[in-house]
């Protein structure tokens, strides 16, 4: 059941409109992106994944080096040490990279469908010894007086979430990483809730447990804790794999509305919808049994890795959410949803 009304003009965003911003590589993928409201303009904060052009017989890909450089490594191809099933991960002697390395870029819209990247505002790069195989799939949250960015810091040690806070999107206030690794998918409410801040986030355990939606409270941001699981993946079903937060949950009159993606073991990604009770998120109200949105459109099917819907990010006019997401790790698309409508299918 696929509900999403797909803004015409999908795609929105293709690599090749935008120009590498570090020198020598090419813009592979474009990925889910945080949004927000500024200057009476429409926002997004992209994930832009680079690497070097690829030579034939070689697998090339840039990570950052102990000096903070860029450094470009390259692996043969027929090298048996080398695992590159995977169009995201490489295995080299047992070791994980990444095959692209990313960093986030703004663009900026007046109607929300026309994007273009505003001067003087600069792009985030990874930083320091948590980010050397880049920073990604950022959410943002809108506050009273600031904006805050809840991302994920990869490097060698693992992946684990990071936050900077702005209040202009010219100066940055890093924060460090505030949810340790194995963690990603970190959503965090735009307002207080009984004067504590509140997170989603997905910690994960290839042993024991899954990738499960947890929840957990803090009184700066800085500091988390009473960490709860509330939804885990369902045998059988579309997110039977892994789950995890979308972008900052939505207050309504029925609940915190949080649209949440799902994956099964063939890696096909879908939405769908949690609700939370509105004086107490952890406790789950609802939970969709069928995808308010798949993979249908051809763009969302074929790509760098295909079959995916995933989002980061919406904004919210009355009962219709513009919503921005990724589609096959590639492009960057649109699609309004009706909040009574999703509310509908829940209760």
């Amino acid at each position: 059941m696929d509900i999403a009304n797909r803004f015409p003009t999908n795609p929105l965003l293709r690599p090749s409109d935008l120009k590498p911003g570090i020198k020598g590589m090419e813009i592979v993928c474009l990925l889910n992106p945080g949004v927000f409201e500024f200057n009476n303009k429409i926002w997004l904060l992209l994930r832009v994944a680079e690497r070097p052009k690829q030579i034939e017989g070689k697998i090339s890909f840039p990570v950052y080096n102990s000096k903070g450089e860029i450094e470009v490594l390259s692996f043969d191809k027929n090298d048996p040490d080398l695992d590159a099933s995977d169009p995201r991960v490489i295995n080299y002697k047992k070791k994980d990279y990444l095959t692209t390395l990313s960093y986030l870029r703004l663009v900026c819209s007046d109607d929300g469908i026309n994007f273009y990247e505003p001067e003087g505002y600069p792009p985030i790069f990874g930083k320091g010894e948590l980010e050397t195989f880049g920073i990604e799939d950022c959410r943002v949250a809108t506050m009273d007086t600031e904006y805050c960015l809840s991302f994920t810091e990869v490097s060698e040690y693992g992946v684990g979430v990071g936050l900077i806070r702005t209040n202009d999107w010219k100066n940055f206030k890093r924060e460090g990483m505030i949810f340790p690794p194995h963690n990603k998918d970190c959503a965090i409410f735009n307002e207080k809730i009984d004067g504590k801040y509140y997170a989603l986030h997905r910690p994960s355990s290839p042993e024991l447990g899954g990738n499960y939606i947890w929840i957990a409270q803090s009184p700066d941001l800085i500091h988390w804790g009473k960490h709860k699981c509330i939804a885990t993946v369902r045998q059988g079903m579309w997110d039977s794999a892994r789950v995890g937060a979308g972008g900052a949950p939505i207050h309504t009159d029925k609940g915190w509305l949080e649209i949440y993606h799902g994956a099964n073991s063939e890696h096909r990604y879908c939405l769908g919808a949690l609700l939370l009770d509105i004086n107490d998120p952890t406790k789950v109200l609802a939970r969709s049994i069928d995808p308010i949105m798949e993979p249908i459109k051809d763009y969302e099917q074929t790509g760098f890795f295909g079959n995916v819907v995933f989002t980061n990010g919406h904004y919210v006019k009355g009962d219709d959410i513009y919503m921005y997401y990724g589609a096959s790790d590639e492009v960057i698309c649109g699609a309004k949803l009706s909040i009574s409508e999703i509310l509908s299918t829940l209760l």
